[in-house]
């Protein structure tokens, strides 16, 4: 069965990916940076497995659930029980905000047993299991409640669990609090400016290097000796992922070798109408060097990237980023510029294409609809 993972975007999200990776193959994980952008996934979802044939697997961790993941919720528990009884999905849902609760019972969604631990919520649907623990965090959750959605036992990670649960409990007195927060900066540093979301190496990326660090956690090193060995841990994971790369220099440093991997990556960019190339979310430095390695290689003569918060940047070897940066409100050099979404912000590549492309490319002018044309076969 096909499994799909939404996530929160920091170190207790990414916790869930590993626990959840480690005992069942996840074809898709979905990062959420904002709960504001919960909202407009979840649809996107909704309507994906509205139309499989197949049933999927959907497990969401540590999102936080506001009205309008309630709201998707129910709808789904609704969609599903109209699907054939064989081809129907599974929901599983765990999180620990103690706002969720609020929310589902302002919903109408009572918890089954009010003294129990976790709270497990009835969508009227056997395929939905919704758990709320404010006791420990999603990670833990993920550990403790395999069963739900396990199809191996896999590796021992006791080590990395104790460690985001104390971190993310904010749980100073506890022993594993200082491994939580060499965690924590060691996910920080390496999330976003190396292997970006979207790659298919982004989450084997970041999760191998976390697993790692919770292995030198395990074996009692202080966080001083750990950050030492942090670049040698994060090279070991670029080595195994880049093993049998005919094209790879291992006289480069980490980010000059996967700058080169994500120069021909097939998923992180689109191509718009006139030919640029367009990505979502790219570190400015990473932007920097593939953009150039693309141009170089005659994969585009301009590439454009579009942050969360509304923000492009324009790299172009034919004089034009300047040309398309004005169209957003912006400026610069004539091949190095930038400007601002109109909506302000974006949520995916997939948003973010559709609002830069009709600014970007603006769609001829429809005659018919001119109050003119009424004239246009007049004879006076």
């Amino acid at each position: 069965m096909t499994v799909t993972q939404i996530t929160h975007h920091d170190l207790d999200g990414y916790g869930a990916v590993a626990i959840v990776g480690n005992h069942v193959d996840v074809a898709r994980v979905v990062h959420v940076p904002r709960y504001s952008d919960v909202g407009p996934v979840v649809e996107e979802e909704l309507k994906r497995l509205s139309k499989t044939d197949a049933s999927e697997t959907l497990i969401m961790t540590d999102l936080g659930l506001e009205p309008v993941a309630v709201k998707f919720l129910k709808s789904f528990a609704t969609m599903n029980r109209k699907r054939a009884e064989d081809a129907r999905h599974r929901l599983i849902v765990l999180d620990h905000h103690a706002s969720s609760i609020d929310q589902l019972r302002q919903h109408g969604v009572e918890p089954v047993d009010e003294t129990a631990s976790p709270k497990r919520f009835d969508l009227e649907d056997p395929g939905v299991v919704v758990l709320i623990d404010e006791t420990c965090c999603a990670t833990k959750m993920a550990h403790a409640n395999r069963a739900l959605y396990a199809a191996r036992e896999g590796e021992d990670l006791t080590a990395l669990v104790e460690a985001v649960d104390a971190l993310d409990l904010w749980k100073k007195e506890r022993p594993t609090f200082a491994g939580g927060l060499m965690l924590d900066e060691v996910f920080w540093d390496n999330v976003a400016n190396l292997v970006p979301v979207g790659h298919p190496w982004h989450d084997r990326f970041v999760v191998a290097l976390l697993r790692a660090v919770s292995g030198l956690i395990d074996e009692g090193l202080p966080p001083a000796e750990i950050e030492t060995r942090v670049a040698a841990l994060r090279r070991q994971v670029l080595d195994k992922l880049l093993e049998g790369e005919t094209e790879d220099d291992r006289t480069l440093t980490t980010r000059m070798r996967i700058a080169r991997v994500l120069a021909r990556s097939d998923v992180l960019f689109r191509p718009l109408s006139d030919g640029t190339l367009i990505s979502f979310g790219l570190d400015s430095g990473t932007f920097q060097r593939v953009s150039d390695l693309i141009m170089d290689r005659g994969g585009a003569k301009r590439v454009c990237n579009v942050q969360r918060t509304g923000s492009l940047s324009f790299r172009s070897n034919d004089e034009t980023a300047l040309d398309g940066a004005r169209k957003f409100r912006g400026g610069g050099h004539k091949d190095a510029a930038g400007g601002k979404l109109p909506a302000g912000s974006a949520f995916s590549l997939a948003d973010a294409i559709a609002q830069v492309e009709p600014i970007l490319n603006p769609p001829p002018p429809d005659r018919s609809a001119s109050p003119f044309a009424a004239l246009k076969d007049w004879k006076g």
